[in-house]
């Protein structure tokens, strides 16, 4: 019995995390190391914050993050690489 109450706390705390990226918005993405993209980072964060929740479950969230190396969910790396996607430098 306690387990199953001390799972269902981790899985309803990891369900509350919200994933905020760190960018570097000074440097310069290798796609077009000329321009800079940190004028559109608010855009494009939404935007793909949007994608990433259009495309997970809390279920696959948690499968994903108990088989990833770096315990990301799904929903933390899809908005990850769409924002390399979009040229930004995605330190975390």
């Amino acid at each position: 019995m306690k387990t199953i109450l001390l799972i269902m706390l981790s899985l309803s705390l990891l369900q509350g995390c919200s994933y905020r990226p760190i960018i570097d918005t000074a440097g310069r993405s290798s796609a077009s190391f000329n321009e800079s993209q940190a004028k559109e980072i608010s855009n494009d964060l939404q935007h793909c914050k949007t994608i990433a929740k259009e495309n997970t479950t809390f279920v696959g969230n948690i499968v994903y993050w108990t088989l990833s190396p770096t315990m990301d969910t799904k929903k933390e790396s899809l908005t990850r690489k769409c924002l390399l996607g979009r040229g930004h430098n995605v330190i975390n």
